[in-house]
């Protein structure tokens, strides 16, 4: 008997959470693309933004908007003698 129980309640229990997840999945997925939506339409307005100031440059202005890091060169007097080798069978 209480085997037959065990299966009754636990056919419920899950039921009822299918139920429930088809309920709130769709809601959770809306509320995702549309908060990912935005956030893609606020990036896209943001670089016509950029695009805007770009253009607003008088002719002839020169900016630099990155530098890349200046390695620093080693000297190859300092790194010793090269010695040859011959390979032994």
């Amino acid at each position: 008997m209480a085997f037959l129980k065990f299966i009754v309640v636990t056919f419920l229990v899950l039921y009822l959470l299918r139920l429930i997840l088809r309920l709130i999945f769709p809601m959770v997925l809306k509320s995702m693309f549309s908060k990912v939506q935005r956030q893609a339409e606020n990036q896209a307005r943001q670089a016509q933004g950029q695009a805007r100031q770009q253009d607003s440059k008088p002719e002839g202005a020169i900016t630099i908007d990155y530098m890349p890091p200046q390695t620093k060169g080693g000297k190859t007097d300092k790194l010793g003698d090269f010695v040859d080798y011959e390979e032994v069978k």
